[in-house]
């Protein structure tokens, strides 16, 4: 049990865990290797009340804090679930937080219960493919035609696209010139997928196969005006609000994959006899997995260190910056370790460990850079000047 849970998140983790139970390595490896969208197990967890963890009671949610929802997605990722099963289920337990927060009551009962129920499948589209980590510089397009919006413009990297219906779609709705900063004149919306004038191309990519990452050309889209969340121009600024709780969802999840990548590590470092031994007997194995071990638990406490910090009110950008960092680096080391123990076995992929590795290197990447994230600290935790 962690110093921090009580037991009743103890008994959250437990029972996510039984319920991924169902769900074995074979099964990830199955969709890995065949691509398919994992939907019955984001249905088990639908029909289980896991979905809504972190939304509000009267809509269906369970009303629970980051924390919880930390946990959940920890157990999923540590029980061999990796990042395809966080990622397959993230928007839904937390991705219409903006929603929640600046939405209308009119909204929340129109929007939220069936996200939760999985009677609808979001995405969320803001990354475009020529601003990159620049944000505030995005170039799609909402134009104001009385009645709705007329959308033009370009996404990348957008999850899950190919099996939703809804979307969580940032647009400009005021020219850069119009503005005093670029984070102005930013607008969010949550709307239909209309793929009638949304063209949806599959990225082929490294890992986490059975997730789908696209590209989104989006040619006049008609976005109802009650389809805009909050004030018109804002919509940079709700979504720097989640921001933080995304940090930790993440560290949590990482954390998970690395401590699955270790037991697999240890599990075979106990089995395999060379030279009439375990390998586990030779420190040059046993070393760099107790080094991964201790990295990762260090990422553990400051991401719920974070969580706990969100939870009670407090500003927690550096705990949720340090934890995403800390977790990401303590992941990709671990999986590398856990592929070298193996030796030549780890290159195959029925040792599962070579795809905890390649999922290992998304959030490693992404949403946020490590580069960025050690400027970020430097600056806010040592007061260095900015360096970009």
């Amino acid at each position: 049990m962690s110093v921090f849970w009580t037991p009743e998140q103890q008994q959250i983790r437990d029972s996510v865990t039984r319920l991924c139970q169902r769900f074995g390595d074979q099964y990830w490896l199955d969709r890995d290797t065949d691509g398919v969208f994992p939907e019955d197990f984001c249905r088990a967890l639908a029909d289980d009340g896991w979905m809504g963890i972190a939304m509000p009671e009267e809509y269906g949610g369970s009303g629970l804090g980051i924390t919880e929802a930390a946990i959940m997605a920890q157990a999923i990722t540590e029980s061999g679930a990796g990042n395809a099963g966080f990622a397959a289920i993230v928007i839904g337990i937390f991705g219409l937080n903006p929603v929640v927060v600046f939405g209308t009551e009119e909204q929340k009962r129109k929007w939220l219960p069936p996200i939760i129920k999985r009677q609808d499948i979001a995405c969320f589209a803001v990354t475009e493919p020529n601003t990159g980590l620049d944000t505030t510089r995005l170039k799609t397009r909402a134009v104001d035609k009385g009645d709705h919006y007329l959308v033009n413009g370009e996404k990348i990297w957008t999850s899950t696209a190919q099996v939703c219906n809804k979307m969580l779609i940032i647009a400009r709705t005021k020219d850069e010139s119009e503005t005093k900063k670029p984070i102005d004149g930013l607008s969010l919306f949550y709307t239909d997928l209309d793929r009638n004038h949304v063209d949806i191309r599959l990225i082929e990519k490294m890992g986490r196969k059975c997730v789908d990452s696209n590209e989104m050309f989006i040619d006049d889209l008609r976005i109802p005006k009650e389809d805009l969340i909050g004030e018109e121009g804002k919509g940079f600024r709700y979504l720097l609000h989640g921001l933080n709780a995304e940090r930790i969802l993440i560290s949590a999840s990482m954390v998970g994959l690395g401590r699955c990548a270790l037991r697999h590590a240890a599990n075979y470092a106990r089995e395999r006899v060379v030279f009439d031994r375990p390998i586990g007997m030779n420190q040059g194995i046993q070393h760099p997995l107790a080094e991964s071990w201790a990295e990762l638990e260090a990422a553990h406490l400051m991401a719920f260190q974070a969580a706990g910090m969100y939870d009670a009110g407090q500003d927690c950008g550096l705990q949720a910056n340090a934890g995403k960092y800390l977790a990401a680096e303590a992941t990709f080391k671990a999986c590398t370790n856990a592929v070298m123990t193996h030796g030549g076995m780890g290159y195959a992929k029925e040792f599962h460990v070579e795809r905890y590795l390649r999922e290992s290197l998304i959030h490693r990447l992404a949403p946020v850079s490590p580069q960025l994230i050690l400027s970020y600290l430097a600056e806010k935790a040592l007061d260095l000047p900015k360096s970009y």
